[in-house]
């Protein structure tokens, strides 16, 4: 074997080490990518439902009456703060706010799998005083919000910069790996559009810099139709889109 072909083959094994060294970077790291866990504000009262395997906190805004708002807030986001506007927004309905495992004092560690869980178990906790239930998600918590309404009834289903997939988001961000093998929460959303049945609105922000516009829009499209509606909020991105007049409208 010449010297040049070593070096070849050599120069060939590092480019592979190095590459199959970023996939197990990937697959290690990957709930770093997704979920971001912060605090909450003590202002806003909250209980805790207890799970066989974490403790998960809900900021609510709880008053009588058969209407409640079950709302799965963004990868980054204190929900806690997001009460009062909810209940601006719907006024008379009691609102509860889950923070995700490892957010805002719940314990555990977040994943589809258990976010999708817990989602459904505070359903059924706040559905025996609550029957008429909004479900209302915003960006990660769309997932979440969409999965549950295919899964129990609900008056409503509000989606706020929605995504078709986080496994084709990611696809798009890491094109050069094999994101289908490494990724355990796909949060397909697509998947379940075409079970719901109640109505439906998508808030879609025009500038959004994080879910692509065409992503929210596949997902729309994957609705039965006259079920879903789309609301593109003008001149709002990913994080300003609650500051808009139109938000929730």
């Amino acid at each position: 074997m010449s010297l040049l072909t070593k070096c070849l083959v050599a120069s060939a094994a590092l480019v592979i080490v190095a590459y199959l060294a970023v996939i197990a970077l990937l697959y290690f790291n990957q709930n770093k990518f997704i979920y971001y866990p912060t605090g909450r504000s003590s202002e806003v009262p909250s209980f805790v439902m207890h799970r066989d395997d974490a403790n998960i906190v809900v900021s609510t805004d709880s008053i009588q009456g058969t209407q409640a708002i079950l709302y799965f807030g963004g990868n980054a986001e204190d929900v806690s703060q997001s009460v009062r506007q909810l209940s601006s927004a719907f006024p008379g309905k009691a609102i509860y706010a889950m923070h995700y495992r490892s957010y805002g004092g719940s314990t555990g560690s977040p994943s589809e799998r258990a976010l999708i869980s817990d989602g459904l178990a505070l359903y059924d906790a706040i559905a025996t005083h609550h029957p008429n239930i909004t479900l209302v998600g915003r960006s990660l918590g769309s997932g979440i919000a969409i999965q549950i309404a295919a899964k129990k009834p609900a008056e409503k289903l509000i989606l706020v910069t929605p995504y078709n997939s986080i496994l084709e988001l990611a696809q798009s961000q890491f094109k050069l790996f094999p994101v289908q093998w490494i990724l355990r929460d796909t949060f397909e959303s697509w998947r379940y559009a075409p079970k719901i049945r109640v109505p439906t609105t998508l808030y879609v922000a025009s500038h959004d810099q994080v879910i692509p516009n065409q992503s929210s829009y596949a997902l729309a499209r994957a609705f039965p139709p006259g079920i879903a509606r789309v609301v593109t909020l003008q001149n709002t991105d990913h994080n300003s889109i609650s500051a808009s007049p139109d938000y929730l409208k």
